[in-house]
């Protein structure tokens, strides 16, 4: 096989040619993957789309998937587990069950599954000797778990090899997104990945594909899976990264996030110059009062949210951004935040002139600070055109979708379920605009109409 990227032990992944932007550098399908606890049955367990009317396993009870074909795909990965949850009657926590799938797939097919996968599953870091005693005293309680779950026959493992894939999960774990890339439903592994290296402003992406269970013969299904995308041109020999936190976050947040998940000093240009910090948290004393209230009023906002109290919510966000005021600036990550949340309630309240206000100036923010093909920017651009294109401002929306849609083109690549979703807005919003250049008036009548679900009669 021609690879795009070659391995150096220690040093991470190099590319082996040039590589353009959006171009895939490789795929990998999931060692072992599972849904989240708390969406066990919104979110399907072989393509973890989140999905209305999942069918749950009749012998376990507690998988969900969305038809027979999924089913059926997931079944070799599923059937240790049916046994076990039966075998115990609870269904322990998703750590335990990744850890069993883990070792009952290396029980079967050993720690490397196909040519292309570079390093064994248990030979990955674990970090298990670095870990806080907090964090110690639950490993010990997932191991006893653990070993009252596990069966395959007489194999038994020790506690520290047990241990040891529990280390491996919680440093290289990759959380999977559903097929919006709205919500966080699980967790899986994927080995190749997991020798990528860290750049808090990277020259690559990871972006999960569904895969397609739609074809009638299964043997012309598609896995899930994982991509890497290069983000822009990168040179023969040069390192790939990824980002393993999100930028939007101060410099030494960024460094104590991943001090305490990987256990490793960030030392990247963008940590060690503090750049774009002095954006998103100006330090001056004037904007102190102004960002201890941005702090508590988001604890509010967010208590508000979870008891679905939206016009509480929103009385709280008007007031933390009159407070906020002109001491802080757009790109502050305070005031992105309350942005971010009175837009997505406003559109939730249909409010939706209000809610392209407060999206248009999250993405100016956001665009400062984001790298320019960074897959959040573009998911948030899609949110303000959608926003903007409900609010009737058809051509702000239309501009803001087809710059979203180049984005997501190389971060997800043409065939990915969203970008398809965007092309089709893209699509729509084009014609609209036509509509509305031609007519501006018939067009808002039109639009009116449909809003309305009445019959549209044509001024012509």
């Amino acid at each position: 096989m021609n690879y795009l990227y070659l391995y150096h032990k220690g040093r991470g992944l190099r590319a082996t040619k040039e590589l353009n932007a959006g171009e895939v550098v490789f795929a990998e399908p999931s060692f072992s993957a599972v849904v989240f606890d708390s969406l066990a049955t919104q979110v399907c367990h072989s393509c973890f789309r989140h999905q209305a009317n999942l069918h749950r396993c009749a012998q376990c009870k507690f998988a969900h998937y969305c038809d027979r074909t999924c089913q059926t795909a997931c079944w070799d990965e599923h059937k240790q587990e049916c046994g076990a949850i039966r075998k115990i009657s609870k269904v322990p926590s998703e750590n335990v069950r990744l850890a069993a799938r883990v070792l009952w797939r290396i029980y079967k097919d050993t720690g490397i599954v196909s040519d292309s996968q570079l390093i064994s599953v248990d030979q990955l870091q674990d970090h298990v000797a670095d870990l806080p005693e907090e964090d110690l005293k639950q490993l010990k309680t997932d191991v006893h778990t653990f070993l009252e779950y596990w069966s395959c026959g007489r194999q038994q493992h020790s506690a520290d090899y047990i241990s040891h894939i529990f280390g491996i999960i919680k440093c290289n774990g990759f959380t999977l997104s559903d097929q919006r890339g709205l919500q966080a439903v699980g967790v899986g592994l994927f080995p190749n990945l997991c020798l990528v290296n860290h750049d808090c402003w990277p020259n690559c992406t990871v972006i999960l594909n569904h895969g397609n269970q739609a074809a009638v013969s299964s043997a012309l299904h598609s896995q899930r899976r994982i991509e890497l995308r290069a983000l822009g041109k990168i040179s023969a020999g040069q390192e790939l990264t990824v980002s393993y936190v999100d930028f939007l976050n101060l410099s030494a947040d960024r460094q104590r996030k991943l001090k305490e998940r990987f256990h490793f000093e960030c030392s990247c240009e963008h940590c060690s110059q503090h750049i774009k910090d002095d954006l998103m948290m100006p330090s001056a004393d004037q904007v102190k009062e102004a960002t201890a209230f941005s702090k508590d009023c988001l604890e509010k906002i967010e208590r508000s949210r979870i008891e679905k109290d939206y016009h509480q919510v929103m009385k709280l966000c008007c007031e933390c951004l009159e407070k906020q005021g002109n001491v802080l600036a757009d790109t502050n990550l305070y005031k992105l935040r309350v942005l971010s949340v009175a837009s997505e309630v406003l559109s939730y309240l249909q409010s939706f002139p209000d809610a392209a206000n407060y999206a248009r100036r999250m993405v100016e923010g956001y665009t400062k600070l984001y790298h320019p093909s960074n897959a959040q920017l573009g998911m948030a651009i899609m949110r303000a055109g959608v926003i903007h294109w409900h609010a009737g401002q058809i051509e702000v929306g239309h501009s803001m979708i087809c710059k979203a849609y180049a984005i997501l083109l190389i971060t997800h690549g043409p065939n990915h379920a969203i970008t398809r979703d965007l092309e089709s807005m893209r699509m729509q919003t084009e014609m609209e605009l036509k509509m509305f250049k031609q007519n501006e008036c018939e067009y808002h009548t039109m639009r009116d109409a449909a809003l309305k679900n009445q019959p549209m009669v044509s001024s012509s």
